[in-house]
């Protein structure tokens, strides 16, 4: 398979996910993970439906893949995400070994691979540092964002009603 096309059937695997989380009111981000072009684990947010704020897309992934593979695969996987991971994730797949990261859209808030901070390659952090590249299927993944966000999150602390939310469909 040509590069392209690669990144496409991957990328629309992750938005899989994504939408799978949106289906049942988890924040939209997905992501699998890839050795050999082959999925060997895949994961959406879970954070709302198990109480726990660590159950991010990839966390979930990553356990899934220590069930069967040992560790040290992570040197030869490469990870395509709906969006850039956040400080956590990003430590997280420093601390495995992750090869490359391909993601969505930027994470403006939290992003650990570039938009805030560069946990991927930075001094302080430890493990090992890793590539990005950023950009695949980004509008889809931010008005899957936008979709989630302009609705109501019953999940969220004190919920406030958003009935003056509109989407913003421009990019």
């Amino acid at each position: 398979m040509e590069t392209e096309g690669v990144h496409h059937t991957f990328m629309r695997a992750a938005l899989d996910q994504a939408q799978e989380a949106f289906d049942v009111g988890e924040v939209p981000v997905g992501c699998v993970f890839v050795l050999g072009g082959q999925v060997i684990g895949r994961g959406r947010n879970r954070t709302n439906e198990t109480l726990n704020g660590t159950r991010h897309a990839e966390f979930v992934a990553i356990d899934q893949i220590l069930k069967s593979h040992p560790p040290r695969v992570f040197r030869e996987v490469d990870l395509y995400v709906t969006v850039e991971p956040c400080v956590m994730c990003a430590s997280a797949l420093r601390h495995v070994g992750i090869r490359k990261v391909y993601f969505g859209c930027g994470n403006d808030k939290f992003g650990g691979c570039g938009s805030v901070f560069d946990v991927h390659q930075d001094e302080v952090n430890q493990g090992t540092a890793y590539e990005v590249e950023g950009g695949f299927y980004r509008e889809e993944a931010i008005m899957m964002l936008r979709r989630f966000y302009v609705r109501e999150n019953n999940h969220a602390p004190a919920p406030k009603r958003k009935t003056n939310r509109v989407l913003k469909e421009d990019i």
